[in-house]
Protein backbone atom coordinates (compact mmCIF):
# COMPACT_ATOMS: atom_id res chain seq x y z
CA UNK A 1 0.00 0.00 0.00
CA UNK A 2 1.44 3.50 -0.96
CA UNK A 3 0.85 6.11 2.14
CA UNK A 4 -1.18 8.87 0.70
CA UNK A 5 -1.62 12.52 1.88
CA UNK A 6 -5.13 14.73 0.63
CA UNK A 7 -4.06 18.18 1.49
CA UNK A 8 -7.06 20.25 0.75
CA UNK A 9 -10.77 19.16 1.32
CA UNK A 10 -12.42 21.92 -0.88
CA UNK A 11 -13.90 20.82 -4.25
CA UNK A 12 -11.09 18.41 -5.84
CA UNK A 13 -10.11 17.47 -2.16
CA UNK A 14 -13.39 15.78 -1.47
CA UNK A 15 -13.38 13.68 -4.37
CA UNK A 16 -9.55 12.85 -4.08
CA UNK A 17 -10.61 11.18 -0.57
CA UNK A 18 -12.87 9.15 -1.98
CA UNK A 19 -10.63 8.59 -4.61
CA UNK A 20 -7.91 7.32 -2.57
CA UNK A 21 -10.27 5.55 -0.28
CA UNK A 22 -11.05 3.44 -3.08
CA UNK A 23 -8.42 2.30 -4.99
CA UNK A 24 -7.00 -1.07 -3.72
CA UNK A 25 -2.87 0.26 -4.01
CA UNK A 26 -3.63 3.08 -1.69
CA UNK A 27 -3.86 4.02 1.97
CA UNK A 28 -5.13 7.36 3.21
CA UNK A 29 -2.55 8.40 6.30
CA UNK A 30 -3.68 12.15 6.66
CA UNK A 31 -5.83 15.30 5.23
CA UNK A 32 -4.71 18.73 5.79
CA UNK A 33 -6.85 21.75 5.89
CA UNK A 34 -6.42 25.18 6.40
CA UNK A 35 -9.92 25.59 7.69
CA UNK A 36 -9.83 25.62 11.66
CA UNK A 37 -13.25 24.48 11.49
CA UNK A 38 -12.61 21.10 9.80
CA UNK A 39 -9.14 20.19 12.13
CA UNK A 40 -10.26 16.81 13.88
CA UNK A 41 -12.99 15.84 11.55
CA UNK A 42 -12.81 12.03 10.00
CA UNK A 43 -11.85 12.32 6.68
CA UNK A 44 -15.03 10.46 5.64
CA UNK A 45 -17.41 13.32 7.01
CA UNK A 46 -15.62 15.75 5.20
CA UNK A 47 -15.69 13.69 1.58
CA UNK A 48 -19.67 13.04 1.78
CA UNK A 49 -18.28 8.91 1.71
CA UNK A 50 -21.10 6.70 4.12
CA UNK A 51 -18.56 5.54 6.43
CA UNK A 52 -15.66 6.85 8.94
CA UNK A 53 -12.18 6.63 7.75
CA UNK A 54 -9.94 6.69 10.98
CA UNK A 55 -8.43 9.74 9.29
CA UNK A 56 -8.66 13.17 11.72
CA UNK A 57 -7.77 16.28 9.48
CA UNK A 58 -4.85 18.31 10.93
CA UNK A 59 -3.70 21.87 9.86
CA UNK A 60 0.04 20.49 11.16
CA UNK A 61 1.88 20.82 7.38
CA UNK A 62 5.45 19.71 9.06
CA UNK A 63 4.57 17.29 11.12
CA UNK A 64 2.46 15.72 8.06
CA UNK A 65 5.60 15.94 5.83
CA UNK A 66 8.14 15.00 8.55
CA UNK A 67 6.55 11.55 7.68
CA UNK A 68 7.94 11.38 4.39
CA UNK A 69 4.59 9.95 2.92
CA UNK A 70 5.14 8.14 -0.18
CA UNK A 71 2.49 10.22 -2.22
CA UNK A 72 0.62 13.65 -1.50
CA UNK A 73 -2.54 14.57 -3.38
CA UNK A 74 -2.71 18.58 -3.66
CA UNK A 75 -5.72 19.82 -4.00
CA UNK A 76 -5.57 23.51 -2.61
CA UNK A 77 -6.08 26.75 -4.93
CA UNK A 78 -3.35 27.49 -6.92
CA UNK A 79 -5.83 30.02 -8.93
CA UNK A 80 -5.24 33.15 -7.02
CA UNK A 81 -2.10 32.10 -4.78
CA UNK A 82 0.23 30.70 -7.30
CA UNK A 83 3.70 31.41 -4.98
CA UNK A 84 1.80 29.89 -2.18
CA UNK A 85 0.87 26.68 -4.16
CA UNK A 86 4.44 26.00 -5.71
CA UNK A 87 6.23 26.34 -2.24
CA UNK A 88 3.79 23.85 -0.88
CA UNK A 89 4.21 21.65 -3.73
CA UNK A 90 8.42 22.37 -3.39
CA UNK A 91 8.47 21.18 0.23
CA UNK A 92 6.19 17.77 -0.82
CA UNK A 93 8.79 17.32 -3.52
CA UNK A 94 11.45 17.79 -1.59
CA UNK A 95 10.80 14.87 1.13
CA UNK A 96 10.64 12.32 -2.17
CA UNK A 97 7.08 12.55 -2.45
CA UNK A 98 5.40 11.64 -5.82
CA UNK A 99 2.78 14.55 -5.95
CA UNK A 100 -0.29 15.01 -8.61
CA UNK A 101 -2.85 18.00 -8.41
CA UNK A 102 -4.61 20.51 -10.53
CA UNK A 103 -3.12 23.55 -9.14
CA UNK A 104 -0.34 24.60 -11.50
CA UNK A 105 -1.52 25.60 -14.76
CA UNK A 106 2.08 26.48 -16.20
CA UNK A 107 2.84 22.86 -15.17
CA UNK A 108 0.54 20.73 -18.02
CA UNK A 109 2.69 20.56 -20.45
CA UNK A 110 6.35 20.44 -19.19
CA UNK A 111 7.79 20.03 -21.78
CA UNK A 112 6.95 24.33 -22.60
CA UNK A 113 6.82 25.25 -18.90
CA UNK A 114 7.91 28.53 -17.88
CA UNK A 115 11.18 27.99 -16.81
CA UNK A 116 10.93 30.83 -13.59
CA UNK A 117 7.96 27.42 -12.59
CA UNK A 118 9.58 24.68 -13.81
CA UNK A 119 13.25 25.02 -12.59
CA UNK A 120 12.23 25.93 -9.58
CA UNK A 121 10.16 22.42 -9.35
CA UNK A 122 12.92 20.56 -10.89
CA UNK A 123 15.44 21.59 -8.25
CA UNK A 124 12.88 20.42 -5.75
CA UNK A 125 12.93 16.81 -7.36
CA UNK A 126 16.62 16.57 -7.40
CA UNK A 127 16.68 17.63 -3.75
CA UNK A 128 14.53 15.39 -2.57
CA UNK A 129 13.63 12.57 -5.50
CA UNK A 130 10.20 12.85 -6.17
CA UNK A 131 8.03 13.42 -9.06
CA UNK A 132 5.21 15.50 -10.12
CA UNK A 133 1.94 15.10 -12.44
CA UNK A 134 -0.24 17.94 -13.08
CA UNK A 135 -3.63 17.61 -14.42
CA UNK A 136 -7.33 18.00 -13.84
CA UNK A 137 -10.19 17.89 -16.35
CA UNK A 138 -9.91 21.26 -18.66
CA UNK A 139 -7.58 21.94 -18.95
CA UNK A 140 -6.87 18.23 -18.22
CA UNK A 141 -7.88 14.72 -19.82
CA UNK A 142 -10.59 16.82 -21.58
CA UNK A 143 -8.07 18.62 -23.95
CA UNK A 144 -5.12 16.19 -23.99
CA UNK A 145 -5.55 12.38 -23.27
CA UNK A 146 -9.25 12.17 -24.49
CA UNK A 147 -8.69 14.17 -28.10
CA UNK A 148 -5.69 12.24 -28.92
CA UNK A 149 -7.13 8.96 -27.76
CA UNK A 150 -10.38 9.70 -30.17
CA UNK A 151 -7.94 11.50 -33.00
CA UNK A 152 -6.98 7.63 -33.62
CA UNK A 153 -10.27 6.35 -34.55
CA UNK A 154 -9.36 9.14 -38.04
CA UNK A 155 -8.31 8.91 -41.36
CA UNK A 156 -7.97 12.58 -42.30
CA UNK A 157 -8.23 14.97 -40.02
CA UNK A 158 -9.29 18.61 -40.39
CA UNK A 159 -9.56 20.16 -36.90
CA UNK A 160 -9.94 19.22 -33.25
CA UNK A 161 -12.75 20.96 -31.14
CA UNK A 162 -12.83 20.50 -27.32
CA UNK A 163 -15.40 22.27 -25.61
CA UNK A 164 -16.40 22.83 -21.65
CA UNK A 165 -20.37 23.55 -21.71
CA UNK A 166 -21.47 24.00 -18.29
CA UNK A 167 -24.41 26.36 -16.42
CA UNK A 168 -22.25 27.40 -13.26
CA UNK A 169 -25.39 27.90 -11.24
CA UNK A 170 -24.31 24.70 -9.45
CA UNK A 171 -20.70 25.54 -9.06
CA UNK A 172 -19.83 25.62 -5.67
CA UNK A 173 -16.62 28.11 -5.68
CA UNK A 174 -18.83 31.69 -5.89
CA UNK A 175 -15.28 33.99 -5.52
CA UNK A 176 -14.28 32.36 -8.81
CA UNK A 177 -17.47 32.23 -10.45
CA UNK A 178 -18.37 35.81 -9.76
CA UNK A 179 -14.88 37.30 -9.82
CA UNK A 180 -12.30 35.67 -11.35
CA UNK A 181 -14.99 35.07 -14.11
CA UNK A 182 -17.40 37.97 -14.07
CA UNK A 183 -20.61 36.22 -13.78
CA UNK A 184 -22.84 39.29 -12.16
CA UNK A 185 -20.60 41.82 -12.70
CA UNK A 186 -21.39 44.56 -15.30
CA UNK A 187 -19.95 44.10 -18.65
CA UNK A 188 -17.48 46.63 -18.14
CA UNK A 189 -16.05 44.48 -15.27
CA UNK A 190 -12.80 42.93 -16.34
CA UNK A 191 -12.40 39.41 -14.43
CA UNK A 192 -8.79 38.13 -14.53
CA UNK A 193 -9.79 35.00 -16.10
CA UNK A 194 -10.76 36.48 -19.33
CA UNK A 195 -8.27 39.25 -19.51
CA UNK A 196 -5.96 39.16 -22.70
CA UNK A 197 -3.41 36.11 -22.21
CA UNK A 198 -4.79 34.71 -18.72
CA UNK A 199 -6.28 31.63 -21.58
CA UNK A 200 -3.44 31.15 -23.20
CA UNK A 201 -1.65 30.86 -19.85
CA UNK A 202 -4.64 28.29 -18.81
CA UNK A 203 -5.05 26.29 -21.49
CA UNK A 204 -2.24 27.04 -24.14
CA UNK A 205 -0.03 23.90 -22.64
CA UNK A 206 -2.65 21.58 -23.66
CA UNK A 207 -2.68 22.87 -27.11
CA UNK A 208 0.92 22.63 -27.07
CA UNK A 209 0.97 19.31 -25.88
CA UNK A 210 -1.90 17.89 -28.39
CA UNK A 211 0.32 19.31 -31.11
CA UNK A 212 3.28 17.35 -29.64
CA UNK A 213 1.49 14.62 -29.89
CA UNK A 214 0.17 14.94 -33.34
CA UNK A 215 3.19 16.24 -34.49
CA UNK A 216 2.64 19.66 -35.96
CA UNK A 217 4.06 22.78 -35.37
CA UNK A 218 1.81 25.52 -34.08
CA UNK A 219 2.22 28.85 -35.91
CA UNK A 220 0.69 30.48 -32.51
CA UNK A 221 -1.93 31.15 -30.10
CA UNK A 222 -4.71 33.10 -30.62
CA UNK A 223 -7.64 34.09 -28.58
CA UNK A 224 -11.53 35.01 -28.88
CA UNK A 225 -14.11 36.18 -26.14
CA UNK A 226 -17.98 36.71 -26.22
CA UNK A 227 -19.59 38.19 -23.39
CA UNK A 228 -23.60 38.22 -22.75
CA UNK A 229 -25.57 39.62 -20.17
CA UNK A 230 -28.15 38.27 -18.51
CA UNK A 231 -31.77 39.49 -19.92
CA UNK A 232 -33.77 39.05 -16.22
CA UNK A 233 -32.28 38.27 -12.47
CA UNK A 234 -31.66 34.93 -11.52
CA UNK A 235 -31.56 33.17 -7.86
CA UNK A 236 -29.15 30.51 -7.97
CA UNK A 237 -29.50 28.04 -4.56
CA UNK A 238 -25.95 28.43 -4.14
CA UNK A 239 -24.63 32.29 -4.95
CA UNK A 240 -27.41 33.99 -4.47
CA UNK A 241 -28.66 36.62 -7.06
CA UNK A 242 -27.20 37.24 -10.52
CA UNK A 243 -28.94 40.73 -11.72
CA UNK A 244 -30.31 41.59 -15.02
CA UNK A 245 -27.96 43.52 -17.27
CA UNK A 246 -24.88 41.48 -15.56
CA UNK A 247 -22.60 39.06 -17.48
CA UNK A 248 -24.52 35.77 -17.49
CA UNK A 249 -22.15 33.58 -20.01
CA UNK A 250 -19.23 33.92 -21.40
CA UNK A 251 -17.68 31.98 -24.79
CA UNK A 252 -13.94 31.58 -25.19
CA UNK A 253 -11.69 30.44 -27.40
CA UNK A 254 -7.75 29.14 -27.23
CA UNK A 255 -6.70 28.47 -30.86
CA UNK A 256 -3.92 26.39 -32.09
CA UNK A 257 -2.84 27.92 -35.26
CA UNK A 258 -1.36 25.63 -37.76
CA UNK A 259 -0.44 26.67 -41.34
CA UNK A 260 -2.37 29.77 -40.88
CA UNK A 261 -5.64 28.06 -39.54
CA UNK A 262 -6.96 27.22 -36.40
CA UNK A 263 -6.68 23.42 -35.90
CA UNK A 264 -6.35 22.62 -32.76
CA UNK A 265 -9.05 24.38 -30.83
CA UNK A 266 -10.36 24.73 -26.86
CA UNK A 267 -13.50 26.44 -26.70
CA UNK A 268 -15.64 27.57 -23.14
CA UNK A 269 -19.45 28.12 -22.85
CA UNK A 270 -20.00 29.29 -19.42
CA UNK A 271 -23.63 30.48 -18.43
CA UNK A 272 -24.97 31.02 -14.83
CA UNK A 273 -28.53 30.43 -16.28
CA UNK A 274 -29.12 28.10 -18.88
CA UNK A 275 -31.58 30.80 -20.79
CA UNK A 276 -28.93 33.16 -21.18
CA UNK A 277 -27.22 33.39 -24.72
CA UNK A 278 -29.57 30.24 -25.60
CA UNK A 279 -27.97 30.27 -29.14
CA UNK A 280 -24.63 29.11 -27.94
CA UNK A 281 -23.81 25.11 -27.98
CA UNK A 282 -25.25 23.27 -25.41
CA UNK A 283 -25.36 20.09 -23.66
CA UNK A 284 -26.63 17.46 -25.77
CA UNK A 285 -28.79 16.18 -23.36
CA UNK A 286 -29.81 19.69 -22.46
CA UNK A 287 -28.40 19.02 -18.77
CA UNK A 288 -25.96 21.73 -16.32
CA UNK A 289 -22.57 20.36 -18.55
CA UNK A 290 -20.02 18.64 -20.51
CA UNK A 291 -17.23 18.06 -22.18
CA UNK A 292 -17.23 17.46 -25.89
CA UNK A 293 -15.19 16.49 -28.12
CA UNK A 294 -15.36 17.20 -31.93
CA UNK A 295 -13.00 15.22 -34.84
CA UNK A 296 -13.39 17.32 -38.07
CA UNK A 297 -12.43 15.37 -41.03
CA UNK A 298 -13.15 12.08 -42.11
CA UNK A 299 -15.25 10.30 -40.53
CA UNK A 300 -16.70 13.40 -38.66
CA UNK A 301 -16.50 12.29 -34.57
CA UNK A 302 -18.08 13.86 -31.63
CA UNK A 303 -17.83 12.31 -27.59
CA UNK A 304 -19.42 13.77 -25.18
CA UNK A 305 -18.50 13.00 -21.80
CA UNK A 306 -21.24 13.72 -18.69
CA UNK A 307 -20.33 13.27 -15.12
CA UNK A 308 -22.34 13.19 -12.05
CA UNK A 309 -21.15 13.15 -8.10
CA UNK A 310 -22.44 14.59 -5.03
CA UNK A 311 -26.76 14.90 -5.78
CA UNK A 312 -26.06 13.96 -9.20
CA UNK A 313 -24.42 17.69 -9.40
CA UNK A 314 -22.42 17.72 -13.06
CA UNK A 315 -19.74 20.36 -11.38
CA UNK A 316 -18.92 18.04 -8.51
CA UNK A 317 -18.92 15.01 -11.56
CA UNK A 318 -16.10 17.10 -13.27
CA UNK A 319 -14.20 17.77 -10.10
CA UNK A 320 -14.46 14.02 -9.31
CA UNK A 321 -12.88 13.11 -12.62
CA UNK A 322 -10.22 15.49 -11.84
CA UNK A 323 -9.66 13.67 -8.57
CA UNK A 324 -9.59 10.09 -10.36
CA UNK A 325 -7.17 11.08 -13.51
CA UNK A 326 -4.85 12.16 -10.80
CA UNK A 327 -5.26 9.61 -8.22
CA UNK A 328 -5.43 7.00 -10.60
CA UNK A 329 -1.62 8.00 -11.42
CA UNK A 330 0.18 7.36 -8.06
CA UNK A 331 0.77 3.80 -8.49
CA UNK A 332 2.44 4.28 -11.85
CA UNK A 333 4.66 7.20 -10.55
CA UNK A 334 5.44 5.44 -7.51
CA UNK A 335 6.84 3.11 -9.73
CA UNK A 336 8.68 5.32 -12.21
CA UNK A 337 11.85 7.37 -11.81
CA UNK A 338 11.66 10.71 -10.09
CA UNK A 339 10.83 13.69 -12.49
CA UNK A 340 8.35 16.07 -14.22
CA UNK A 341 5.49 14.16 -15.82
CA UNK A 342 2.38 14.98 -18.37
CA UNK A 343 -0.51 13.37 -19.50
CA UNK A 344 1.63 12.26 -22.49
CA UNK A 345 3.27 9.69 -20.30
CA UNK A 346 0.99 8.82 -17.88
CA UNK A 347 -1.01 6.05 -19.82
CA UNK A 348 -5.22 5.89 -18.57
CA UNK A 349 -5.21 2.66 -17.80
CA UNK A 350 -8.46 0.26 -16.58
CA UNK A 351 -9.68 0.70 -12.95
CA UNK A 352 -8.09 -3.09 -11.62
CA UNK A 353 -9.59 -4.04 -8.86
CA UNK A 354 -12.15 -1.76 -8.57
CA UNK A 355 -15.02 -3.45 -10.24
CA UNK A 356 -17.98 -4.16 -7.81
CA UNK A 357 -16.09 -3.03 -4.73
CA UNK A 358 -17.02 -0.68 -1.76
Amino acid sequence: MIPTVVWGTGNVGRAAIRAVAAHPMLSLVAVLVSNPAKIGKDAGELSGVDRHLGVAATDDVDGILSESPRAVVYAASGDVRLDGAIDDITRALRTGAVVVTPSLYGMYDCTNAPDEIRDVLLAAVEAGGGSLFVSGVDPGWANDILPLLISGLGSDIDAIRCQEIFDYSTYDQEEAVRHLIGMGHPLDYEPLMLAEGIPTMIWGGQLRMMARALGVELDGIEETLERRPLDASVVTDTMGEFAAGTQGAVRLEVQGVVEGEPRIVIEHITRIHAGCASDWPTPPDGGAGAHRVIIEGRPHIEVTVEATDEGHNRAAGGNATAAGRLVNAIDWLAEAQPGLYDALDIPLRPAVGKLGKK
